[in-house]
């Protein structure tokens, strides 16, 4: 007994857990045991779980590791209840947005969770490449998906990820948490036994399509166009049998039927001698994309004494993604040194550093120079091979084969001549200094960095759509983010309470610039560099910078292990707001309630019955640069421009008050638990940016303080182990979560119209309504009669409205996920499913193929003998009544109209969707086999990520968003690229 209260001391002192003795000396063989869990709160405070009065989740290295991700944001998806991770479908960086319980703040979609490392905030901002997701016809370029500071965390190096979900839990961070906190634990080499470990973690996996549109291949290139016989013909280029109809995108040509036609022949690169078989290419766009591949191996040495605990790690990565010729690779390096000075003085040490690399980034959005442009507008008669020399003969790097429409890119081209380079070199640290004054006193002094430095460059070659003469373009950004801590504790007991008292102060300093150098044409093509430039350009920089000084309590009260009372004061001084309203000051106060204990009901079908509510009120600021007026750099040469947006001298700070309750049950010997929570926030004096102004002021937007958004929600948690024993386990895990959007004002400037938040491909607008929600989607649709039937205008086509409505909610009405792990004695095995129920998304795709005829769908009406479609709907007649619609158009004007880009009614789809998210199958060998090789652990898996999906969603993926400059817009599928299914092979070994 003695050997085993020692070994529990030991892992208390080393700050992994704390063990009810009692409960575990009668602990039955089948029992959960009842450990309470420790959990990294704000400021990288450690707290027993039981002890907090609001609710926080915790997923540990095990869970982040089952499947590889270039993102370790991937790892979380439905895992916790209220968390959604939100990509744009652009790439293998996967930049996330990270939110917890909806959106708060009315500035298009910048709610964002904060993202802390071993107690150092990260800078969480994305720098865009300056492009918005809809470019069509504007000659400029498209978004691409260069990541951020968070796509640097290694996930071989995370021990463990707590999400903190609400403005309470995260108050003691100030502004920066007032949308929650993911805290991330770094490993630091602590073990039970002390011993040297090396660890060897390899995985390889393998990448493919998860789900592609419904392209139909009964019909080929044309519009419908008939020979002077009256058939229907297809002609590349003029010739005896018509007009040509090969310049066309739409595929409303002749049905594929065994005839001849005179077609591209890519020997001549024109049209063909004889007439050519009127086939399809069934693969002419899936065989552009490849297997995509993905290798990491990563290596750590750690160990611990008494003294000193150490751990160091070095990973390499390298992706081969699904798009031919794009990829990355990235190296991790972290150290970790834990080491006792002396019996009061104890120093930490962490640092990490990443570079991330790529030849080539693929782009995404609507625009010529992404795939997803092509993939839309090619052509089911047109075989993919004929693009693949990309330039004509003789004019390599002058003019590149694009032999059906001169505002369609090559796809080769794209992939292999317009590429999209990143170097990324992103170092993260910090050190710590805890001594213990006294047994009751000890001080903590914290000082944090993250340091960034980044080059991405941009090459157009000659005859691209958009840049004739070809464009080149380097981007430097450099950026860094210092935090600096002191707190003092103090604990102490009075009587039957436990108190424990914390103050401190913060700092905070940010700083980011970014330098732009832009090639304006080439002068001899295929040479990138500025110095080949016909004209140059330069951006000057624009400083960003800002910073907060805190100061911040903390004290605690614990009577009898029972009653838990927290209380927390904040006050910032921040940069951003003007001196008068600079200071802020906000409170908050958690309570939790053990009722098992204090009513004296524990047993062993209750082992634990808490009661948690607590109350916040979080203070936040803005972004730099919004109290003064200044200058911008023009693109003339020395002269400079007034700005659109008017300042505000006056902001005061936002503010966000939050209630929460919630209960939390263990049962049957802890193998059962669930956890409810019920919340509302409100967030009042909101900071908008956007508020129009007359134009005769000079000035087009200005920046004011005005309305209130309220959410509510539940958050609903399970786990239990409904089979345990020597042989078999079986542990399942679910969460549910609601939020409820409200918007309870608007500025009084509005005069009751709405705001426009944010706008997408000046189609969809995100409109705030009073009574409304953040997320409601606004645009053109079709008009009905009372009884609901579609009208129609005496043409034929439908009617057009003259005021836009809302057509859905780009969020989905609840979220859940389940998780099951199976364990037969070596073997393991887990999955886990995901989904959501309703939200709504416009598809931009959906809407050009169907345009022109590429989907299954527009198969309707094409064999009608006279060529013509009636839409189901009725007519408005003069007296104002409604009768039968009998007009018939031509069924390509028919699908362009019904599915025009301004119907945003008829392309916006629900997002419901069921997803078998992730799945593992490991065999861990035994002791027979690891033992004579001193292995002491050798496992190897095989898991997937994606692999199954269900919904009715029409194109790649219902988890749909617009990557739109550097902002993650949810709701719209702009340009989306394909979701990758992903299979691998996992190897552990531990000596």
């Amino acid at each position: 007994m003695r050997k085993e209260t020692q070994k529990l001391l030991v892992l208390s002192l080393l700050g992994l857990v704390s063990v009810n003795l009692t409960a575990q000396q009668k602990a039955k063989k089948d029992t959960i045991k009842n450990i309470d869990e420790v959990v990294v709160t704000a400021l990288g405070i450690k707290r027993q779980n039981k002890a907090l009065g609001y609710s926080t989740e915790t997923i540990d290295s095990e869970q982040l590791l089952r499947t590889q991700n270039n993102n370790w944001t991937g790892a979380l998806e439905g895992k916790v209840a209220g968390l959604k991770i939100q990509t744009a479908g652009a790439g293998p960086l996967a930049s996330a947005r990270i939110t917890l319980r909806g959106d708060v703040s009315m500035n298009g979609f910048e709610d964002q969770a904060l993202i802390v490392v071993d107690g150092v905030p990260m800078n969480g901002r994305t720098v865009g490449s300056g492009t918005p997701a809809y470019g069509a016809g504007s000659g400029g370029d498209v978004p691409i998906d260069y990541g951020n500071d968070l796509n640097s965390i290694n996930p071989d190096d995370i021990e463990s990820i707590t999400v903190l979900k609400g403005p309470t839990a995260a108050a003691l961070y100030g502004s920066r948490g007032a949308k929650g906190a993911v805290m991330i634990t770094t490993k630091s080499g602590k073990n039970k036994d002390g011993k040297l470990q090396v660890s060897l973690n390899s995985y390889t996996s393998f990448d493919s399509v998860l789900k592609w549109p419904d392209w139909q291949y009964q019909y080929g290139q044309g519009t419908m166009t008939k020979d002077k016989n009256g058939n229907y013909y297809y002609s590349y280029g003029a010739s005896v049998d018509g007009v040509s109809t090969g310049g066309t995108s739409s595929a409303f040509g002749p049905k594929f039927d065994g005839q001849y036609y005179y077609q591209y022949d890519p020997t001549v690169n024109g049209q063909s001698k004889e007439r050519q078989l009127w086939r399809p290419y069934k693969n002419n766009i899936k065989d552009f994309w490849q297997t995509g591949s993905t290798y990491s191996n990563n290596i750590s040495i750690e160990g611990s004494n008494d003294k000193t605990s150490y751990r160091t790690s070095l990973t390499y990565l390298n992706n081969e993604w699904m798009m031919p010729n794009t990829g990355l690779e990235r190296w991790n390096a972290a150290v970790s040194v834990d080491h006792k000075l002396s019996s009061k003085l104890k120093a930490n040490v962490k640092l990490s550093y990443s570079q991330t690399k790529s030849d080539n980034l693929p782009a995404t959005g609507y625009n010529n120079q992404s795939i997803s442009y092509f993939m839309i507008f090619q052509n089911p008669n047109v075989d993919l091979e004929w693009y693949r020399p990309i330039w004509k003969p003789g004019q390599e790097q002058v003019d590149q084969i694009h032999p059906f429409s001169s505002y369609i890119d090559n796809p080769y081209l794209i992939a292999y001549e317009m590429t999209n380079s990143l170097n990324k070199k992103n170092i993260t640290g910090n050190v710590s200094l805890n001594y213990q004054i006294d047994k009751h006193f000890d001080v903590l002094l914290r000082s944090g960095m993250v340091w960034n430095d980044e080059l991405r460059t941009q090459k157009r070659p000659w005859s691209s759509a958009n840049y004739l003469k070809g464009y080149y373009r380097e981007q430097y950004i450099d950026g860094f983010n210092f935090n600096n801590d002191l707190m003092v504790n103090y604990k102490t007991a009075i009587g039957s309470i436990n108190l424990t008292a914390t103050g401190g102060a913060s700092s905070q300093y940010e700083e980011q610039k970014t330098q732009d150098y832009f090639a304006i044409g080439l002068k001899n093509p295929g040479v990138y560099s500025l110095t080949n430039a016909v004209a140059q350009d330069f951006k000057i920089p624009k400083p960003y910078d800002r910073y907060v000084n805190s100061l911040y309590a903390l004290l605690t009260l614990n009577y009898k292990e029972k009653i838990f009372l927290d209380f927390t004061a904040r006050n910032d001084w921040s940069s951003t707001l003007p001196k008068a309203n600079r200071s802020y000051f906000y409170p908050s106060v958690a309570s939790s309630f053990i009722l098992s204990d204090i009513f004296g009901l524990k047993s062993n079908k209750l082992n634990m019955w808490k009661l948690r509510a607590s109350w916040s009120r979080i203070g936040n600021d803005t972004a730099p640069y919004q109290l003064e007026n200044y200058y911008s750099v023009s693109s003339f040469p020395g002269s400079v421009e007034l700005p659109s947006l008017y300042a505000n001298p006056n902001l005061r700070p936002e503010m966000i008050t939050n209630i929460e309750g919630g209960m939390d049950f263990s049962l049957f010997k802890n193998r059962l638990t669930f956890n409810a929570t019920v919340y509302q926030s409100n967030s009042v004096d909101q900071i908008i940016r956007n508020v129009p102004v007359l134009w005769e002021t000079g000035y087009s937007l200005r920046v004011i303080n005005s309305g209130e958004v309220r959410n509510r929600g539940v958050e609903l948690m399970m786990n239990a182990y409904p089979i345990k024993n020597k042989n078999f386990s079986w542990n399942v895990s679910a969460n549910w979560s609601m939020n409820r959007n409200k918007i309870l004002s608007l500025p009084e400037e509005f005069h009751g119209e709405p705001y426009t938040m944010a706008s997408v491909g000046g189609v969809v607008y995100y409109n705030a309504v009073v009574g409304g929600s953040i997320g409601d989607m606004y645009g053109y649709g079709l008009m009905y009669s009372p009884d609901g039937q579609v009208v129609f205008g005496s043409d034929g086509l439908t009617a057009k409205p003259t005021t836009m409505k809302k057509v859905g909610n780009a969020f989905p009405k609840w979220r859940a996920g389940i998780q099951n792990e199976f364990k037969i004695k070596n073997v393991t095995v887990s999955f886990s499913f995901d989904g959501q129920y309703k939200g709504m998304a416009y598809s931009q795709s959906h809407h050009k193929m169907t345009e022109q005829g590429k989907l299954e769908h527009t198969l309707v009406g094409r064999d009608n003998p006279d060529g013509l479609i009636v839409g189901q709907g009725v007519v408005q007649n003069a007296d104002g009544s409604y009768s039968t619609n009998t007009k018939g158009v031509a069924v390509p004007t028919y699908y362009a109209d019904y599915w025009r880009r301004a119907n945003v009614e008829t392309n916006t789809f629900d997002t419901s969707f069921v997803k078998l998210r992730d799945a593992r199958i490991a065999y861990s060998f035994p002791k027979s086999v690891t033992q004579p090789l001193k292995i002491t652990d050798l496992t190897l898996a095989i898991f997937g990520k994606n692999l199954w999906m269900w919904t009715k969603f029409p194109l790649f993926d219902p988890e749909a968003a617009t990557l739109d400059n550097a902002t993650i817009t949810p709701g719209v599928e702009m340009g989306q690229l394909p979701t990758a299914r992903t299979v691998g092979f996992q190897l552990n070994v531990k000596f």
